[in-house]
């Protein structure tokens, strides 16, 4: 094809018409170039700039914090009945050596959450940064993501040993009918009582993280999650259910401990082991969240009316229990509150010490939240073993990521990713970010930040050297998943694993 070529008249200067040409493609390729220029950014507001502040200097405000409770505990004395609240467990019984539970237990749970802000970034920032550059991680990228599944792990791994060392010193290990059996307990010993506070911190903490942080596509999601287990870790300690909740939080963070590990294993480049390391998570996910914690909801239908005496019991104040008004007598029942749901659910802070009716309908609200939870979790679960038939059987599970995400990617997951070995169906920890602190609001482009999301497979056998390379390239850059017939369910596996039920 002739290239048409201008020449300038005699006069020097090009004809009109390559003149208007040349005007035409001026007109034509200005508005091109504003739209890729960025708007800038309108005011943010206070509270975007609050967030954004908090998200900065996470361990700055906690010390601070701290510290202004500890000099004001220290050097002033009238100021201590109220200070003491945040430092220690309220509600010392000396003669039982138990703790009771109300209202004073909640500044106590407040401190917590302000130790773990703190206490999150430092661990990451002092100890897992450098760890992870020694396992040979240097993508910005990836630093955060092998940060907060390491962070997981340490949390997690304590809270599950902490819960198994009190659940087998206990009157309930292995005996889900001792889980009832003297109920209400008014009062627990120490050890018991801080798991369970400092538990219900660290969820309240996790309500700061996705909020202060940017917004990931599964946010509303996360944020309901932990909106329910505070509720749910609020209620059953009001109603002095918090054997119950101990076994739950037991069972649930086992799971916790085994996906995240998978994930490091695969930022590190230990195939075969994270191949195993996830064959051990989806067998443990099974057992946990599918068995065990059946069982434990069949003990709420079946053995609380059996364990539990319907009624209201009558405490002095030493939480002593002194009278029992059974269900049978409905006056007096009635009388008691037995059938206000509410006011019975929140005894603990309304009356700590006054009566406390158990009516077997309560069992049926618990129920239903739980078996909702059980219901995703058959969801997620049957997908998982879905996508694991379709590649045992030869099928792919393509990423389908859409296409207005930004596919910038540090070069060397890039690179990682090229040079990966792995072809096993088992490697299903990539590199995803999960809950906590991942790419701060200046860092671009946004990801979609899930759980097993990473369940990335491509077809190996019979395929071509460019469209595995093709894969792997979208493997690095993104975390969903397409089944089938199922495009529109491609955040369905978000935060499986990384999340409390």
């Amino acid at each position: 094809m002739a290239t048409k070529t201008a020449l300038p008249n005699g006069n020097g200067a090009l004809s009109r018409e390559h003149a208007a040409e040349i005007q035409e493609q001026k007109v034509a390729v200005t508005p091109k170039r504003r739209k890729t220029q960025p708007k800038k950014a309108e005011d943010e507001g206070l509270l975007k700039s609050l967030c954004m502040l908090l998200c900065d200097h996470q361990i700055g405000i906690s010390v601070n914090l701290v510290s202004l409770l500890l000099l004001t505990h220290m050097f002033f004395p009238r100021a201590r009945s109220r200070t003491t609240k945040f430092l220690q467990m309220s509600y010392y019984n000396p003669e039982t050596n138990m703790y009771g539970c109300g209202t004073d237990d909640l500044p106590f749970v407040m401190l917590w959450s302000v130790i773990f802000t703190g206490l999150r970034v430092a661990i990451m920032e002092y100890i897992l940064d450098p760890l992870a550059k020694l396992g040979g991680i240097r993508s910005k990228k990836g630093l955060d993501r092998f940060k907060e599944q390491a962070w997981l792990v340490v949390y997690y791994t304590a809270s599950w040993a902490l819960g198994m060392y009190i659940m087998y010193h206990s009157d309930f290990w292995l005996n889900l009918h001792g889980i009832w059996q003297g109920w209400p307990f008014r009062e627990v010993e120490g050890i018991f009582k801080w798991y369970y506070l400092v538990q219900w911190g660290f969820w309240i903490q996790q309500i700061l993280v996705v909020n202060i942080e940017e917004k990931r596509k599964d946010y509303a999601q996360m944020f309901t999650h932990h909106i329910f287990t505070i509720a749910l870790m609020f209620l059953s300690y009001g109603y002095y259910h918090t054997r119950v909740g101990i076994v739950i939080l037991a069972i649930m963070d086992f799971v916790d401990i085994v996906l995240p590990t998978a994930k490091l294993l695969k930022y590190l480049g230990y195939t075969t082991i994270c191949d195993i390391a996830f064959g051990v998570f989806v067998v443990s996910w099974l057992l946990t969240r599918h068995i065990c914690f059946m069982m434990v909801c069949w003990s709420i239908y079946a053995y609380a009316p059996v364990d539990m005496a319907p009624g209201c019991y009558i405490a002095d104040s030493s939480s002593k229990e002194t009278q029992f008004i059974p269900m049978s007598n409905s006056t007096a029942f009635d009388a008691l509150g037995g059938n206000n749901i509410w006011r019975n659910l929140m005894t603990a802070y309304t009356d700590r010490n006054g009566p406390i009716c158990w009516n077997p309908s309560i069992r049926y609200y618990f129920l239903a939240l739980l078996l909702t939870l059980q219901v995703i979790c058959c969801i997620w679960f049957a997908t998982i073993v879905r996508i694991v038939c379709q590649v045992l059987s030869g099928s792919s599970a393509d990423d389908v990521r859409s296409d207005d995400e930004d596919d910038g990617e540090d070069e060397d997951v890039e690179q990682h990713h090229q040079h990966d070995p792995t072809r096993t169906i088992f490697n299903a920890a990539t590199t995803c970010g999960e809950s906590g602190m991942s790419a701060m609001p200046m860092m671009t482009p946004k990801e979609e930040e899930v759980g097993v999301d990473a369940l990335t497979f491509a077809r190996m056998n019979g395929a071509s050297l460019r469209s595995r390379q093709q894969a792997r390239r979208e493997s690095s850059r993104a975390s969903g998943i397409s089944i089938p017939g199922h495009g529109d369910r491609k955040e369905l596996l978000g935060r499986i694993g990384c999340d409390k039920t």
